[in-house]
């Protein structure tokens, strides 16, 4: 599984590079460290999975996954956020997000969602 993230935080790549690295089948092919590259390599990667922060410089996640969903409605998109309130809950589930996790609350998800996408693409 390709595996594209996309955070501002060094510490959160760092958390997710640990993570996936328990998966042995997870090649990620790029990190972004803004909006505007990430949709860059979205559009020129294809990967079979996007991990994204909420909040980042240029382009929001919202607005990455906003512009992406016009032209990929199938990517498995996981949004990720220190700002978990209903509001951006809403916005992003309307966008076309497939997961909404908090980094605080829900970090553990994104490793059970790439088994699970794992597991899925095994069956």
């Amino acid at each position: 599984m390709r595996v594209l993230l996309a955070d501002d935080s060094v510490l959160m790549i760092e958390r997710l590079r640990e993570m996936l690295g328990n998966f042995h089948e997870v090649e990620i092919v790029d990190v972004c460290k803004n909006g505007a590259d990430a949709l860059i390599a979205l559009r020129n990667l294809n990967p079979d999975l996007a991990i994204v922060d909420l909040k980042m410089p240029g382009l929001t996640g919202l607005q990455v996954l906003t512009e992406i969903r016009k032209e990929n409605k199938n990517l498995p998109f996981i949004l990720l956020t220190f700002h978990a309130n209903d509001n951006y809950r809403r916005l992003a589930k309307a966008a076309g997000v497939n997961y909404f996790f908090s980094k605080v609350d829900d970090f553990e998800k994104v490793g059970q969602v790439v088994d699970e996408l794992l597991n899925r693409n095994v069956n």
